[in-house]
């Protein structure tokens, strides 16, 4: 097979309607709209979970709890995960990103102490769990938050 073969299958495509183009198309005059009323109007129609009057099923339900604006997430990386870096680098943001460790940063990185470290590191992060502190000191290394 070949590009230039490629065909739709039977029926996968239709052409769209043509409303209002004279009443042998069979849409034309109201368009397929029926006669006046509210969906008939331009700009016609009930708002989205509109019940007709009765009460929307997003009322009736009770709410709970809150939503915090101001909170910060963080992309957390565990030490662990820093195993793949040569001993006495420095291990900043970037080189997390380049080394394909995390894919975004979000509103900053966070490291916890999940898992063992070999390797003396520098790391330079947002956060740091104190667990993470232990372990990365333990194995000789040194922590800079940004």
């Amino acid at each position: 097979m070949k590009l230039h073969e490629l065909q739709y299958t039977e029926g996968a495509r239709s052409s769209r309607k043509r409303l209002g183009r004279g009443q042998g198309s069979g849409q034309g005059k109201t368009a397929g709209k029926g006669h006046k009323g509210q969906n008939a109007r331009s700009g016609g129609g009930v708002p989205l979970g509109f019940e007709g009057g009765q009460t929307p099923l997003f009322r009736r339900i009770p709410k709970r709890g809150f939503t915090n604006h101001t909170r910060k997430e963080y992309t957390i990386v565990n030490v662990s995960s820093l195993e793949v870096f040569e001993n006495g680098t420095v291990v900043t943001i970037d080189l997390l990103i380049e080394a394909g460790i995390i894919k975004k940063t979000l509103d900053g990185v966070k490291i916890l102490g999940n898992g063992e470290l070999s390797k003396k590191l520098t790391v330079k992060a947002n956060k740091f769990s104190k667990s993470a502190v232990v372990v990365i000191e333990k194995a000789g290394g040194s922590v800079v938050v940004i």
